[in-house]
């Protein structure tokens, strides 16, 4: 297998791993949307941007998944993970919250990476962009 092949499997993959988190989340928002609302707001972020949460997850897991817009998404994603971690996980005196706070911080430098290196050559992008 030569490296470009690798490399266009291995962002398939991990695209495809990086997404269903993402996509699975924002479907199981739209099913428990009052609960949804309630969790946010009793964090202190206010229930009126669960649309957008539900957009970011779902529409942005969706996009990294096929390979669409997927530095802007990627991009998105980050902050998206960077926002949860700081909003609902930084709770030093919670060894779990702290473990959930640090995942985010992961999955957010990897979406950064993604962002950066792009779907490759298996994704809707190149096969729109016509390269």
């Amino acid at each position: 297998m030569t490296n470009g092949v690798y490399c266009d499997l291995t962002k398939l993959l991990g695209r495809v791993l990086m997404s269903l988190m993402f996509i699975t989340a924002g479907w199981n928002k739209i099913g428990g949307y009052a609960g949804t609302q309630s969790y946010m707001e009793s964090a202190g972020v206010p229930g009126l941007l669960l649309p957008l949460v539900i957009l970011v997850e779902l529409g942005g897991g969706l996009a990294i998944l096929l390979g669409l817009f997927t530095r802007w998404a990627a991009l998105a994603l980050a902050l998206f993970c960077l926002a949860s971690a700081v909003l609902f996980h930084y709770v030093p005196d919670d060894q779990g919250q702290m473990i959930s706070f640090m995942k985010n911080i992961t999955i957010a430098g990897g979406f950064f990476i993604l962002a950066c290196a792009g779907a490759g050559r298996l994704s809707l992008d190149h096969k729109i962009r016509g390269k």
